[in-house]
């Protein structure tokens, strides 16, 4: 633990640990529980694990192969689990929440139908998305295959980026770890504008249906 950094604590201290008693398998373990747990994150993982390979404790070649492996093992779980949900049960809850359309649910299965293969393949290089962008696919039943080589394009990748910052900056690592931060607050921010937006278009558009019927 000390050859890469004995002050590390929290995740990325575990992670290391996991990386220094498995090599390249504990990378791909720490990227495939990234994956199902979306809090644990890739970007403070995939440097460090690319740090530790430049110390000789596994070759960069392997840990790009475990942590590819690992994410598209992580990814195969949640599209098992949309797929286990499905369409039907999915259209259920989605009938029973307020401010929430089926209509609203059908466009969005048309836009998968049009873009799911970019959708899957960015996805994976997207904080937040790249888990849960499996979900959908699973729901939709997108060609396991095609699927799998998505995932595994896209996050190889991915991977790969992070990964090799972590190796060639050395001691320096955490710079990744700053701007994968700014990166993932944007696109938080994102989200919750999005979100936003879509809740006061959603209650205007009720407020002016609910007038039109009372004045009839």
């Amino acid at each position: 633990m000390d050859s890469t950094g004995g002050d590390l604590s929290g995740i990325a201290g575990w992670a290391v640990d996991v990386m220094e008693r498995l090599g390249g398998l504990g990378a791909g373990i720490a990227i495939g529980l990234e994956n199902l747990f979306p809090p644990l994150p890739s970007e403070v993982i995939l440097p460090l694990a690319g740090f530790t390979a430049s110390r000789g404790r596994f070759g960069l070649l392997e840990v790009l192969f475990w942590t590819t492996l690992g994410s598209v093992i992580g990814a195969l779980a949640l599209y098992g689990l949309g797929a286990a949900f499905g369409r039907e049960r999915l259209r259920l809850i989605v009938d029973r929440m307020p401010l929430v359309r089926v209509s609203d649910l059908d466009r969005a299965e048309a836009w998968f139908a049009r873009h799911g293969t970019k959708a899957v393949f960015f996805g994976r290089m997207v904080p937040l998305f790249r888990s849960l962008i499996s979900v959908p696919a699973g729901v939709e039943r997108m060609n396991l295959v095609r699927f799998t080589a998505l995932t595994t394009a896209g996050s190889l990748l991915w991977n790969s980026i992070f990964v090799l910052a972590g190796y060639f900056l050395g001691e320096n690592w955490p710079v990744v770890e700053t701007y994968a931060g700014v990166l993932q607050k944007v696109v938080i921010l994102a989200v919750v504008v999005g979100g936003v937006w879509f809740l006061v278009s959603r209650v205007r558009t009720l407020r002016a249906q609910r007038r039109a019927t009372i004045r009839k």
